[in-house]
């Protein structure tokens, strides 16, 4: 048997103001993607190790991740789809790929279903197997024209590897028993992204466990819950649910239970966006408790994973503003404050304008930087690997990075906006993270695995940005409507109606 695997990454958020061009997936090709999928905990990674222990051949044309950013270039979609294409001769037996499910491109809202629409094109009847993350936005021509879609399970997503071992399953017991039933169910529910973390108790957690418990049933071979991504103004945004079933097996009355689980409980998918000052007052409690380490401030308005500029200055000009001391903070992205560094030299002290120069259609025009007078401390290349448990063993960039030292912080200023993953973004430039009093992140949920553990409590502040949980920010012009929370009156099933716009 021979395999066509590939990965295609991509998570858009609409209103973000940064162009996605096709450097940003930084892409491998041929050879080098074959090598470089070899030992990843990702589902392409799974796709490999399972076709190798079956002896298959295997070819992998691209591997293409990029951060969460604005609208893929049309240029950038057609040679990543180009590159996938080339390869899809008559000798494919089976295509599995690893897509995100959220990708937007200029010209398709559902950058996705355009990727498989093309693959079908060229080779109807080959068997498709999919992994999504648990962000996806399934749409009806995605679900549509594949053989199997499995989504994470988890956010942080700790469970990549696993998912693409579930399609893998799956596509093997479509070997055997022939084609299995796929049911899509989609929601009329644009949820929050802070809501469906699954680590804690809560609404995601426990329909997550409903989930499970359901794909114990006889005849159901997987189910996905997907959260969707809210700053996705598409047509068919929104949670949904797939299932796949053995052949003569209906998953659709197990998919409805399972959405009137969700739909009872919809208003806790909504987060509760508190005012900056407010959630400064509880980090200032928080600095009160007893207990060792940092207390964690996670910007989730400007969040990098989220398609934030991550140059917002608003959370960092409040801090310091409300004299919180012996702060850790980063890494903003400004690629003019790392130049003045490099330019002075680490030990020279510099004044800057820090942040806010990035500019969002729709949104209020950022206010002026952070005048900072500071020394640089430490300047780095920005290169460290990640340790675990999220992209572990991968080989992360930053650009350029200054370390900015003022008597009340240590400030990380990079060339491009970056994820905090892991430790190794401060100490690659000497700072200790845990040994801070305050430490200001720009994440949601990405940081928790590795500095939740290390800080005494976590509080979640929002300045400006375009990933804040405050929806009446947004200028939705795209969406099915009616849709909740936007819309009260939505009702659970508003979208089966074919006559919905």
């Amino acid at each position: 048997m021979r395999l066509l695997i590939a990965q295609v990454n991509h998570e858009t958020n609409t209103f973000s103001p940064l162009p996605t061009l096709l450097a940003a997936f930084r892409p491998v090709y041929g050879a080098e993607a074959l090598a470089a999928a070899r030992g990843k905990q990702t589902p392409v990674g799974a796709f490999l190790d399972w076709a190798e222990r079956r002896g298959f051949e295997v070819t992998c044309p691209i591997l293409a991740h990029a951060f969460p950013s604005g609208p893929v270039a049309d240029a950038a979609f057609e040679q990543i789809c180009d590159a996938i294409l080339s390869a899809l001769d008559d000798s494919i037996d089976m295509v599995l790929l690893d897509l995100h499910g959220a990708m937007v491109t200029r010209s398709h809202e559902d950058g996705e279903g355009e990727l498989i629409a093309r693959i079908r094109r060229r080779r109807p009847d080959v068997p498709i197997g999919v992994a999504l993350d648990l962000h996806a936005h399934v749409t009806g021509a995605l679900a549509g024209s594949v053989q199997a879609i499995c989504g994470y399970l988890s956010y942080p997503h700790i469970d990549m590897y696993e998912t693409g071992e579930r399609v893998c399953e799956a596509m093997e017991l479509r070997g055997r028993l022939g084609d299995l039933t796929l049911c899509h169910l989609a929601l009329p529910l644009i949820a929050h992204s802070l809501p469906m973390n699954s680590e804690r108790p809560g609404v995601m957690r426990d329909m997550l466990d409903a989930v499970a418990s359901l794909a114990e049933e006889t005849g159901l071979v997987d189910v996905s819950l997907f959260g969707g991504f809210p700053a996705s103004d598409i047509r068919e945004a929104g949670m949904s649910l797939v299932a796949l079933a053995e052949p003569g097996h209906d998953p659709a009355p197990a998919l409805e239970k399972i959405a009137d689980a969700i739909w009872a409980r919809r208003a806790e998918f909504i987060y509760d966006q508190k005012p900056l000052e407010a959630s400064l007052d509880d980090a200032g409690a928080a600095l009160a408790l007893p207990g060792e380490g940092p207390v964690l401030l996670l910007d989730h308005g400007d969040n990098c994973m989220s398609g934030g500029t991550c140059d917002n200055i608003d959370v960092l000009k409040a801090v310091l503003q409300a004299g919180f001391t012996g702060v850790v903070a980063g890494p903003f992205h400004d690629p003019a404050v790392v130049a003045a560094a490099f330019a002075a030299g680490e030990g020279a002290e510099i004044t800057v304008g820090l942040g806010n120069k990035i500019p969002a259609e729709h949104f209020a025009p950022p206010g002026p930087p952070l005048i900072l007078t500071a020394r640089v401390e430490r300047l780095g290349a920005g290169d460290y690997t990640v340790t675990g448990p999220i992209y572990t063993g991968m080989l992360c960039q930053m650009g350029r990075v200054a370390l900015l030292s003022t008597p009340e912080a240590k400030i990380l200023v990079a060339e491009t906006p970056h994820e905090p993953w892991d430790r190794g973004i401060f100490t690659s430039v000497g700072v200790i993270p845990e040994e801070a009093r305050v430490l200001l992140l720009k994440s949601r949920m990405y940081c928790r695995p590795v500095f939740e553990p290390l800080s005494k409590a976590v509080v979640e502040v929002a300045g400006g940005g375009v990933t804040g949980s405050d929806f009446s920010l947004f200028d939705f012009k795209n969406l099915r409507r009616p849709i909740y929370p936007l819309d009260a009156d939505a009702s659970r099933k508003t979208h089966d109606d074919p006559r919905t716009p």
